[in-house]
């Protein structure tokens, strides 16, 4: 049966008996579905169609689904290929894996499953095992020499010599000058003292009370023996072995006992008699080797058949078919398991035992576990202890060791709160709730007045198995408390509520004001409790110091908790902002505005004003949208103090005490983070919302869209340098760039001409002039949505009066952009015939109308 998915095709696979089957061949099995371009689902439904039965294909499936795991993490999809995706031992397994990668990982896997659970059959198939009899060991004393065997003979001493001997057939050796001597049959003890006896003629030294020359025996090469394993083998058959070998190494050689083979009554027959019988179970659960005898020519192995197995499942350290001799016990057979696991329930076992009728079932209490005797075909199962308490109960909140703790009889509710070493300071004593499991397991719930019962004003009461006491904090039952602060301090947030806190504490803690912060303008906003008239908070203003000194009539306000503290920015204070001016300027650079209304001309006075080559019409204004992510005051601080640091630090020979203490304050300053409105984004909220607004609708209409954080803004700079303060003289803004470019020579075109380049300018040409430098239109170019980008940013657009174009006009550095003409589906066949039918019946209508 084994052989039957090798053997035939898988057309055969209703046949099947997966028990019969070893991991390899399942694996045989499932690649020739795959060589047949089947998965597993496929795999199993051919199976079902084929007549196996359910409970078979059931057991395919558990053995595919564990050969795929191989160990590791399984994978449960079920589809494609069967060997993608596992894990071997912590290893992922690509694609290319097959069965055989994992097949080392289990040196098992030959074996079915039965007889992985037959206990000592590993024994012979662990390819991590070697029975072969050691050579390299010292003569043993008691070894018997026969034909063969070869001796060396070593003389020492006041004469020396060596023999190398060969034993014949018949037992002797033949020595040079001495003859020949008898050893075949003797022991390697026996053999020395015949031989030193007889090389005593020529040595002399050797005998007496005082030899001077000494003899040493040992053996070179040792002879084979030809042993007969024969009975229930995995390989039955002649073996030749060392003459070392002993009835384990034979055993071994002939892959040890099948199936069906008995392990404790293995039987060694020399010369048509009995000479031991072997024990494996020895070996298995003492260590002892009861075979340790020397094999010799003709010696016969037999493997009976097993006379009596059984089986104990469950919670033991060693679960599987266990082999009975006569007159043994439950009792050995747990301790050829290796006894119960701790969760085992040691006080019974079930046995389901074979009548020869029917099945029927045992109950084998504990104090029999001696006396009971297992029958053949006996199944022993284990149960496990119950998953509960005989003895627990729990207390848990405000104690000083809340936890789980033994039941003892009559244990009182107090006593529990003793083994918790006490109540905690902040336990709330009116009321505590315990939880208790009722017969039927339905929950009981019942109040206690802990205050009442610790001081003995209430009975105290008695606890039972699974009572559960929770006694709360008084933190526990009310909102955690908390204070508010945001505004122009260094540390904005929320704080833990502490009593008697004045709004110069919760400045402390807020790591003080900022530069910017205006101290005579700080509010309380106080949760207001009680009042149906539609008030929403109580505001309390309070003057305070930069020294944190309150001073008015509400010096003396003690902060509530969720009390929120704002501190207002000082209306006086600006920080710096920067323009700058580049290009034909006399004083080129950065330029910090004096006033909110300063504007372009008033900053190219300060840059001294326009150089000989500046080109005034190509002066451009490039501002930042609303898309520009400005630094928040947080992180433009950061950036002063890292540049403070790095200065320091790069001074470090000349470092002093100072320098060092700064260096620690700028870390921790580094560190810290804000998270109020003050230390947003810089911007206004309608900045934010714009910029969302634009970009939603930007996503909606195009898709994936660049949007620009910088734009040109086309100023015309000669009517602002002859009339400053004008209308063109713009307000300048923070990181406004006014550029001021060279004279400009040139004009380009762009879009859809023949040629795009770009050309000289010429104060006589016009827009079809520069057009035609570029070869011309192309035919598919609007021109009537022609127009011209001009070097200060300004775009003009061609005017269309009737069926005539009016283009601009050209200045220096102009950029003439053409664009295509929209692309246009041609008409299908379907809407040909559709606008024909309009007409056709259109035709109709008119004539019947005319008629």
């Amino acid at each position: 049966m084994q052989s039957l998915v090798v053997a035939q095709s898988i057309s055969d696979i209703g046949s099947i008996k997966v028990d019969n089957l070893s991991d390899a061949q399942v694996e045989q099995l499932v690649k020739r579905a795959e060589s047949s371009g089947m998965n597993e689902q496929q795999l199993i439904s051919m199976a079902r169609e084929r007549g196996m039965p359910a409970q078979e294909i059931s057991k395919l499936q558990q053995r595919i689904s564990a050969i795929r795991s191989g160990r590791g993490a399984s994978n449960n999809q079920g589809q494609g290929n069967l060997v993608k995706g596992r894990q071997v031992e912590g290893m992922e397994m690509g694609e290319d894996m097959s069965f055989e990668d994992i097949r080392n990982q289990d040196p098992f896997r030959n074996l079915t499953p039965k007889e992985k659970k037959i206990f000592g059959y590993t024994l012979f198939h662990n390819k991590e095992l070697n029975f072969n009899p050691s050579l390299n060991i010292p003569t043993p004393q008691n070894y018997t020499i026969g034909g063969g065997d070869q001796l060396l003979i070593d003389i020492y001493g006041a004469s020396s010599q060596s023999y190398d001997l060969q034993v014949s057939p018949e037992g002797r050796i033949l020595v040079p000058n001495v003859g020949s001597i008898q050893v075949g049959g003797s022991s390697i003890a026996s053999a020395t003292a015949r031989i030193k006896t007889a090389l005593t003629r020529i040595y002399s030294g050797l005998g007496g009370s005082n030899p001077n020359v000494f003899m040493e025996l040992r053996l070179g090469n040792i002879r084979t023996v030809s042993i007969a394993m024969a009975g229930e083998l995995t390989n039955p058959g002649n073996y030749t072995l060392p003459s070392f070998a002993s009835p384990f190494n034979a055993l071994f050689a002939a892959g040890g006992p099948n199936e069906n083979g008995s392990f404790r009554h293995i039987q060694v027959y020399r010369d048509s008699k009995l000479l031991t019988e072997i024990d494996v179970y020895d070996f298995l659960v003492n260590g002892e080797n009861t075979a340790n005898i020397t094999l010799k020519d003709n010696d016969v192995i037999i493997v009976p058949p097993v006379r009596n197995r059984v089986e104990i499942v469950g919670p033991v350290r060693r679960e599987g078919l266990f082999e009975v001799k006569s007159g043994e016990t439950i009792a050995e057979i747990i301790a050829f398991a290796g006894g119960f696991k701790s969760e085992a329930y040691k006080e019974r076992l079930t046995v389901t035992r074979k009548t020869g009728a029917e099945l029927k079932v045992e109950d084998v209490d504990a104090a029999n576990y001696q006396a009971f005797m297992p029958q053949d075909g006996d199944l022993y199962r284990v149960g496990q202890i119950l998953n509960r308490f005989e003895n627990r109960v729990q207390i848990s909140g405000a104690l000083m060791r809340p936890g789980t703790f033994a039941l003892q009889e009559g244990m009182t509710l107090t006593q529990l709160i003793a083994k918790a070493e006490g109540l905690r300071e902040d336990a709330f004593l009116n009321r505590a709730t315990l939880y208790r499991t009722k017969a039927d397991f339905s929950l009981e719930i019942l109040p206690v007045d802990i205050s009442a019962v610790v001081n003995g004003n209430a009975e105290d009461v008695i606890l039972r198995r699974e009572d559960v006491l929770n006694i709360p904090s008084i933190y526990d039952l009310r909102e955690e408390y908390y204070i508010k602060i945001s505004g122009e301090v260094n540390k904005p947030g929320a704080f833990a509520f502490g009593e008697n806190m004045k709004v110069a504490d919760m400045v402390l803690k807020a790591g003080g004001f900022k530069e910017s912060a205006s101290a005579s303008q700080i509010e309380i906003a106080r949760r207001v409790k009680n009042d149906i008239s539609g008030k929403l908070a109580e505001i309390i203003r309070i003057d305070i110091s930069k020294d944190l000194e309150i001073n008015g009539s509400n010096s003396d306000v003690i902060l509530e908790p969720f009390d929120h503290v704002i501190v207002r920015r000082s209306p006086g204070f600006q920080r710096e902002r920067l323009v700058r001016v580049e290009g034909e300027v006399f004083y080129p650079g950065e330029y910090a505005l004096a006033n909110a209304n300063e504007k372009i001309s008033d900053v190219l006075i300060r840059a001294g004003g326009l150089n000989q080559f500046a080109y005034a019409k190509g002066a451009t204004l490039i501002r930042k949208n609303e898309f520009y992510n400005a630094p928040s005051e947080n992180e433009i601080k950061t950036q002063n103090l890292t540049s403070v640091k790095e200065n320091i630090a790069r001074d470090s020979l000349d470092r002093t005490e100072f320098d060092k203490i700064l260096l620690e304050r700028i870390d921790d300053k580094i560190a810290e983070r804000g998270g109020d409105q003050a230390n947003k984004k810089g911007g206004l909220i309608s900045d934010d919302f714009r910029r969302q607004t634009i970009q939603t609708i930007a996503e909606r209409d195009s898709g994936d869209v660049e949007i620009k954080t910088m734009e040109m803004v086309g100023i015309n700079l000669q009517a602002i340098l002859e009339n400053p303060g004008g209308a063109n003289d713009l307000i300048l803004q923070e990181g406004d760039v006014i550029s001021i470019p060279k004279e400009l020579q040139t004009v380009r075109m762009r879009g859809e001409v023949l040629y795009p380049t770009t050309a000289r300018y010429r104060s006589n040409s016009g827009f079809k002039n520069y057009v035609s430098r570029a070869g011309g239109f192309t035919d598919r170019s609007r021109k009537g949505r022609s127009y011209v980008v001009y070097a200060n940013g300004d775009v003009q657009r061609t005017k269309k009066v009737l069926f005539f174009n009016f283009y601009p006009h050209i200045e220096p550095g102009a950029e003439i952009i053409v664009p295509p003409k929209p692309d246009k589906e041609p008409m299908s066949a379907q809407a040909w015939i559709g606008i024909g039918t309009s007409l056709a019946t259109l035709a109709l209508l008119i004539n019947n109308l005319t008629q």
